[in-house]
């Protein structure tokens, strides 16, 4: 389809506020809109993905004068560093506005004199509270405890000349709008917040002009005033679309507006659903389609603040991680409508279970098994078991699962989605049994058919995860030694070419020793501020010596000189196969085995055998022994239940007891 033929699409972040450097929450906003944006090109939009900087007003006034420099050279620097951030995040927007661009700035003079010609905006004086973070004006009302509403921090008072907005005028027109359209404020309780503590209690004029400093957009009428630094940021997103106050707006915004999507932050809806409607009303221009003020992600239930001393920067953390770790956490780990949580150990969990193990290792399997078994060369797909149905019904579902979850936003479900799928393959893995197919020349066949139908389903999950994972889905695709063909080439389930070749399979992530990690983390945090990113060293010992005597009581025991025969029988010994088996986090003895036992279904057990086998991995399909009926035992806060029987000599060489294949996993033994 042509570029022009597309339905446009078009996508903003809030603009960042240049008083700081942006940290991992503010990164997350860039992270999730271009997820967005990268899923409407999947579906064949032409997308415009704005994003840039809001760069005026007295915070940013008072800290270039606190530095000694310019305002201008200020926010040069931090404009830099947001760029730079949302570079290193992979991101995928159209244009990088910044609110200082001179054309900006002489659009916004030309929006506030017909607003005041038209006689939306009048001279008054101004009394009352202003919250210099935030830059918002309050009445003494409108505090909550004397402090701001929006971040809680002390107001100033404030008595200047300024002009003044007549809100009211449009707060029926906007009501009218928000209950013809309920999709214009998303989540739904944001639209209920509007309606209930400012649209039905009534809208104030607001003060749209400040004389008091004189770091913002000068009034080319009122000299000594400048615009309201809300009137100048929310105008970006049509001044740099092409809007024309004089009215010859360019073909790009006679395109793009109105906007389908604001993407903004929670604690700035009030802006971008009251103010901004009003002034796009004003000047007589459609509304956005939708405004979406996400969550927040919070540090252990609390926001991030210098002052907590919580604060976590992406850049910091795609250095322990990687980009596609860190983009996988912030949009899989934040609810659609709920603040979502962080800690280092979440991150290093999600790494291990979801992208180490189900996606990694699944990946690194698959294409090993092909270029062991087949030299590489990918099979014919024509000895088919029921199985195989259900593995490949999931995959072709879905692509549109997927589609339906970004269209409602949400995106970390449609993650799960996709996961669902990989879970799928990991599971068929363990049903048919590969290294089992490859001990008999006759089930070749159906070995490749296998391998055939977990690399169309990697294939499948490659690239769904484009907009969420773009460079892991670039990796795997490279090693199947396949082009990402969108979502037109995931209409049927055959993609890989029978006769070519996979690549060289390579390990996506890496699994993290989580003891080791955080002990990294910390002695980074304490080098940068001071004190570490978890409870210190000292505070830990406890919980190290709980673990020390926990791992004690898998030393060996002292046997009886004799049993009868009653007791032995006490005891239920059955043959069980791997399905899984993993290092148990924060211990050096333990390995998780996930076991089948056939009929009598599946359960975990521990044992203290993992400096005998440092790739846990490979036990996976071996049948072993294990006794089941012992009573369970909590084990690093795991619950085992049973023993694996092994043998070890006088040289410390240990095996697993095994009775070969053959034998249904279950069978007793004995």
């Amino acid at each position: 389809m042509c570029k022009e033929c597309k339905k446009p699409y078009y996508i903003t972040t809030a603009i960042a506020y240049t008083s700081a450097k942006p940290h991992i929450g503010n990164t997350y906003e860039i992270v999730l809109a271009d997820a967005i944006a990268r899923s409407k090109r999947q579906q064949g939009y032409d997308v415009y993905f704005q994003t840039g900087t809001d760069e005026h007003g007295l915070k940013i006034q008072q800290k270039a004068e606190a530095a000694g420099i310019t305002p201008q050279q200020y926010v040069d620097n931090v404009a830099g560093e947001i760029k730079r951030i949302w570079d290193l995040m992979n991101t995928t927007y159209d244009r990088f506005v910044r609110t200082t661009d001179p054309e900006h700035k002489a659009k916004v003079q030309k929006i506030f004199r017909k607003m005041y010609e038209k006689g939306d905006i009048y001279k008054g004086k101004y009394t009352g509270k202003y919250c210099t973070p935030c830059e918002s004006f309050w009445t003494e009302s409108q505090l909550v405890e004397g402090k701001c509403p929006d971040c809680g921090r002390e107001c100033v008072d404030a008595e200047e000349e300024a002009y003044f907005f007549k809100m009211s005028k449009y707060a029926d027109r906007l009501m009218k709008h928000i209950e013809e359209h309920p999709e214009f404020i998303q989540p739904e309780s944001r639209k209920n917040e509007m309606i209930n503590n400012f649209l039905k209690p009534g809208l104030q004029d607001l003060c749209v002009s400040r004389s008091s400093f004189t770091w913002g957009v000068p009034l080319d009428f009122a000299p000594g005033h400048v615009s309201y630094v809300w009137l100048d940021a929310l105008s970006n997103y049509i001044t740099f679309c092409g809007y024309d106050p004089d009215g010859n707006h360019d073909e790009h915004y006679k395109k793009f507006w109105p906007a389908d999507l604001h993407l903004i932050g929670k604690d700035i809806i009030r802006f971008h659903t009251i103010y901004w409607p009003i002034f796009l009303m004003s000047m007589e221009e459609e509304l956005p389609k939708q405004v979406f003020g996400h969550p927040w992600l919070l540090v252990k239930g609390d926001k991030m603040s210098k002052s907590l001393g919580n604060v976590i920067y992406a850049d910091d953390l795609v250095e322990l991680f990687g980009v596609d770790a860190v983009r996988y956490f912030v949009l899989h780990e934040i609810p659609f409508a709920a603040d979502g949580v962080m800690t280092y150990e979440l991150i290093i969990d999600r790494m291990n279970s979801d992208l180490a193990n189900i996606l990694g290792n699944l990946v690194n399997r698959t294409i090993a098994m092909n270029n062991k078994y087949f030299g590489g060369v990918i099979q014919p797909s024509n000895v088919n078991e029921a199985l195989d149905d259900e593995l490949k019904e999931i995959a072709l579902a879905m692509p549109g699962k997927v589609r339906a979850k970004m269209d409602e936003l949400k995106v970390a479900d449609a993650i799960d989605e996709i996961f669902v799928l990989l879970r799928r393959a990991n599971k068929y893995i363990d049903e048919t049994m590969p290294w089992v197919l490859a001990k008999n020349p006759e089930s070749m066949p159906r070995l490749g058919t296998v391998l055939y139908n977990l690399l169309e389903s990697i294939r499948f999950a490659a690239i769904a995860l484009e907009p969420y994972l773009p460079d892991t889905s670039k990796r795997i695709l490279e090693q199947l030694n396949v082009n990402n063909g969108g979502l037109e080439s995931l209409a049927t389930f055959g993609g890989m070419v029978v006769g070519e070749k996979v690549g060289t399979p390579e390990i996506l992530f890496a699994r993290l020793d989580p003891v080791k990690k955080m002990e990294e983390i910390n002695a980074i945090n304490e080098a940068k501020n001071g004190k570490p990113a978890e409870a210190p060293k000292a505070e830990a010992k406890p919980e190290k010596k709980a673990e020390k005597k926990q791992e004690k009581k898998h030393e060996e025991p002292e046997y009886p000189a004799e049993i009868n025969i009653d007791t032995f029988f006490q005891s239920k010994i059955q043959v069980g196969r791997v399905l899984e088996c993993t290092n148990v986090p924060k211990s050096k003895k333990l390995l998780q085995f996930r076991l089948s036992f056939g009929k009598d279904g599946e359960r975990t057990i521990l044992s203290g055998i993992a400096q005998y086998y440092p790739n846990p991995e490979e036990l996976v399909g071996r049948q072993i022994v294990a006794i089941t009926n012992l009573k369970p035992r909590l084990m690093m806060g795991i619950e085992s239940h049973g023993m694996i029987l092994s043998a070890v000599d006088g040289n410390d060489n240990l095996r697993l007891v095994s009775v070969g294949e053959g034998v249904e996993d279950g069978a007793i033994v004995g």
